[in-house]
């Protein structure tokens, strides 16, 4: 029998027919068609659709205003008042353009009787001459788009450090489940053998017991193992996902990658991922974005803390050709103006809007500051231990060797009659154990150094 096995080759147990999932497949899967990375994708879309919407706020209108009375065999009025109305973000200002066709015998006196067409202009002076609710809405739909995108890569780097963990925790359980099948076929063979050299004669009727014994031990080992290689299949079951976005089961033909479970991850300085922090972590930024969004809601709220003085503006001319005899003796005799002021006297709803959105920006602050100690702590924290663990899996590596070294030469005595059954068991027993914690060992490891990734928001 062979004992000098490294922990690689033990762990490779593979049938012929199975198949490799490699970390790199089943990520790529996960993030194509996994529920939660197509909602992340439409949270994007929201926002766009949102910005689209506010960008709404500016878009040109047409209005027509028609009425006419008839009574009594008598024209009464008639008005014929379509307009064309352009938004801009200049200052809030409106730009407009009209045509009036008005008549009837009791025509309002101040309507301009027959066909006549103006040009003018809406604007604010004072209040929203600055910013308003139509720029307010899109400036906060461009800041939305921009977080959505870092709460897409937020939703993306939990669900790709939950789908990492659980692919480990399944190369673990196969692992584990394979060096249990392999001690087992081991043991059954030397029962094998010492039953047959019993019936020669050359063993005692115990040496036959302590090598069923050690067989049923495997058998239960062996059995547990398969029951929790079940549950992990079934847990990465959870991240397996169609272009039809239908969920299905892992492929019993379907083995993980033992050899990258052997591997170390390169790992980045704590210091220098902290400082990318700010400009990567998605939590942190769509923060930032918040913030902006709520610098430009304390903006408008200002606004009402001022009085309202609106201007609008009208340059009249007869027929249907405003621009017609454009000049200064137009400018002088055709226009039409007015202005609008309001201002509350006691100003408290604008005062009580403006300290809540200050109050907000304060609060945001302190949300933002406490999430970046905590997320420096944390990439400290998980990269702390994997380094710990790091030593630890090398010391556990060595004691394997030194344990599988001990256990060959055990059998090579017990070959030569030199060396009890309990004994040699013992050494197997211990070879067992050292690579139980090395695979618990090794599986931990990978969850902390996925940890610091994940903790920076860099898992793509």
């Amino acid at each position: 029998m062979k004992y000098c096995l490294f922990l690689i080759g033990i762990f490779s147990v593979l049938q012929i027919s199975a198949q490799v999932l490699s970390p790199e497949a089943f990520i790529n899967q996960v993030k194509s068609f996994h529920p939660l990375a197509k909602q992340a994708g439409i949270k994007v879309e929201k926002a766009s659709a949102a910005l689209l919407s506010a960008k709404g706020g500016f878009d040109p209108t047409v209005e027509m205003e028609a009425s006419r009375k008839t009574f009594d065999g008598k024209n009464y009025y008639f008005y014929t008042n379509p307009e064309f109305k352009v938004p801009t973000r200049i200052g809030g200002m409106d730009i407009k353009a009209g045509l009036e066709d008005n008549g009837g015998l009791f025509l309002n006196n101040q309507v301009t009787r027959g066909q006549s067409s103006y040009l003018g202009l809406e604007m604010p002076l004072i209040k929203g001459l600055l910013i308003d609710q139509r720029r307010a809405n899109l400036q906060q739909a461009q800041i939305s788009l921009q977080q959505s995108e870092q709460d897409r890569l937020k939703m993306q780097n939990d669900l790709l450090f939950d789908a990492y963990n659980t692919y480990w925790q399944w190369a673990g359980a196969y692992q584990l489940y394979s060096i249990y099948n392999q001690f087992l076929q081991i043991s059954r063979e030397r029962f094998r053998l010492v039953k047959l050299a019993y019936l020669n004669g050359d063993r005692a009727v115990i040496d036959t017991i302590e090598a069923l014994t050690q067989v049923q031990q495997f058998q239960m080992m062996q059995a547990d193992a398969k029951a929790k290689l079940a549950t992990a299949q079934l847990e990465l079951g959870n991240y397996l996902w169609n272009e039809n976005d239908a969920a299905y089961l892992l492929s019993a033909n379907l083995v993980p990658d033992t050899v990258q479970f052997q591997m170390y991850l390169a790992s980045e300085d704590p210091d220098k991922l902290i400082e990318r922090v700010n400009q990567e972590n998605p939590s942190i930024r769509s923060l930032a974005f918040e913030l902006e969004a709520l610098e430009v809601e304390r903006k408008l709220k200002f606004q009402s803390l001022l009085p309202s003085l609106n201007l609008k503006a009208n340059m009249l001319n007869k027929g249907y050709n405003v621009m017609k005899d454009f000049g200064g003796a137009l400018l002088q005799n055709n226009y039409m103006w007015g202005v609008q002021f309001k201002i509350p006297i006691f100003l408290r709803e604008g005062q009580g809007s403006y300290k809540q959105a200050k109050l907000k920006i304060a609060e945001t602050n302190y949300e933002l500051n406490l999430k970046q100690w905590n997320t420096a702590n944390k990439i400290r924290s998980y990269f702390a231990e994997a380094s710990l663990l790091k030593d630890q899996i090398s010391a556990a590596q060595q004691a394997y060797n030194g344990y599988t070294a001990l256990l060959k030469a055990e059998n090579l005595r017990f070959q030569n009659g030199e060396s009890s059954l309990f004994l040699l068991n013992t050494r197997e027993n211990k070879v067992i154990e050292t690579a139980e914690k090395l695979i618990q060992l090794r599986a931990k490891y990978l969850k902390a150094s996925y940890g610091v990734n994940w903790a920076a928001g860099i898992l793509r």
